[in-house]
């Protein structure tokens, strides 16, 4: 099965992270296919109802004030 999306692709997860801070009306970060995306929340959610199985990056900061990059799976 192949299904379509607009997204743009960033080399790391840190960057695509970074891309949603910068400018949120860009979407979301995730992690689809081994490749790290930034797309619009609508489309994150069409393919998360089409059974798709990616996971949303996010920063996580820990007790002692770093920042962790941690996934959260979708459709797994």
């Amino acid at each position: 099965m192949s299904i379509e999306f607009r997204a743009i692709e960033f080399p790391t997860a840190g960057e695509a992270i970074q891309h949603t801070y910068a400018d949120p009306r860009d979407g979301v970060a995730v992690l689809l296919g081994g490749k790290h995306y930034v797309m619009q929340e609508s489309e994150a959610d069409r393919l998360a109802a089409a059974g798709v199985e990616f996971a949303y990056l996010c920063d996580h900061e820990m007790p002692d004030g770093t920042f962790r990059i941690v996934t959260v799976p979708v459709n797994d």
